[in-house]
């Protein structure tokens, strides 16, 4: 029987530690690999011929758009495999009417956001980013101890997730460790779902008066788009926390740099809209932000969970079993 052709489609400045030596080993018993340099594009003479050739494309971070004349290009691909979170910005849907299977490793890239966000919410709800400065500017400690009698910390605190996403699952399973209430607003989700044993079904706007911190991660969809903006950011607790691992889109930031700015609440915010703030953005100086550059998803050696992940849907895929994580064409509209 012979193997399947394979090339790769991504940039390597982007991708390092994606596909580690296992990884392409475990590729090659399984595919022919056509190429080990993937293609930064598709319009060299090379390139289409490697696309024209080629039945399974492994895609990641920095691939270019798979337009329309680029897929009707790859007349035997069978099957993309990305190797990274979201397709929306790398496969045109009519991938999917064309009869070309997708799957993903957003399940992969959801593990390091989860542990990221639980980090976030432990630190976030014990002050601890506060009381690090309050240190540094008063070495006698009174002004950090007069913060730590406050009803700060992680007993009995109430957490609210926006957004039963498959990190805000891993999230809420976190959760279930701690002495902690856990309140969700998910328009989707239905009282019977098993999450609902995890946290109390509740609308937007009692989530946000009720939770002493809020964490968003539902996706960005037209839909969505500034879902949580000044009416909701004012019915937040005094001292209440807010953290952003989702998308910057989701919040109307100007509202959110309001509220901030009053002191009122604080934050930890890894995503922006636009995704670099400008350089005069209140994000790099309130002493009430902890800013990160979008660094919750896969970093470092984090991303090797996105290659295996990849590979072994490809390994189901070459098999001729179901595949675990293939993107369903009717589902596209509520995926990240």
């Amino acid at each position: 029987m012979m193997r399947p052709k394979l090339i790769f489609a991504l940039d390597p400045k982007k991708t390092a530690h994606v596909f580690e030596a296992d990884a392409l080993d475990r590729l090659g018993r399984s595919c022919e690999i056509l190429s080990h340099t993937p293609l930064s594009g598709f319009s060299a003479s090379q390139d289409k011929a490697l696309l024209a050739e080629a039945d399974i494309l492994v895609t990641g971070w920095g691939c270019p758009m798979l337009t329309p004349d680029v897929l009707r290009a790859a007349s035997r691909l069978k099957l993309i495999a990305h190797a990274a979170g979201t397709v929306k910005y790398t496969v045109d849907p009519t991938a999917y009417t064309s009869g070309i299977r997708v799957t993903h490793a957003a399940e992969a890239n959801a593990v390091p956001v989860a542990e990221f966000t639980l980090a976030a919410i432990l630190f976030a709800n014990k002050r601890v980013f506060e009381l690090r400065d309050l240190y540094r500017d008063d070495p006698t400690r009174r002004s950090a101890y007069r913060l730590m009698d406050q009803p700060i910390g992680n007993y009995r605190r109430t957490v609210g997730l926006v957004g039963a996403s498959r990190i805000g699952r891993r999230v809420a399973a976190l959760l279930a460790g701690f002495d902690l209430n856990v309140l969700l607003y998910d328009p989707f989700v239905r009282p019977e779902d098993p999450i609902a044993q995890q946290a109390e079904l509740v609308d937007l706007d009692t989530l946000m008066a009720r939770s002493d911190l809020v964490s968003v991660h539902a996706p960005s969809l037209p839909s969505t788009r500034g879902m949580i903006g000044s009416r909701q950011l004012k019915l937040m607790q005094d001292g209440a926390a807010f953290i952003n691992t989702a998308r910057g889109a989701l919040v109307e930031e100007d509202a959110l740099l309001a509220e901030l700015q009053t002191g009122r609440i604080h934050a930890v915010i890894d995503v922006t809209d636009p995704e670099v703030p400008p350089a005069s953005s209140p994000f790099f100086s309130l002493p009430n932000v902890f800013l990160t550059p979008h660094v919750a998803g896969a970093i470092g050696t984090e991303r090797a969970r996105l290659g295996l992940m990849a590979v072994e849907e490809i390994e189901r895929f070459v098999r001729g079993e179901p595949m675990l994580y293939e993107i369903a064409p009717e589902l596209l509209e509520r995926l990240a």
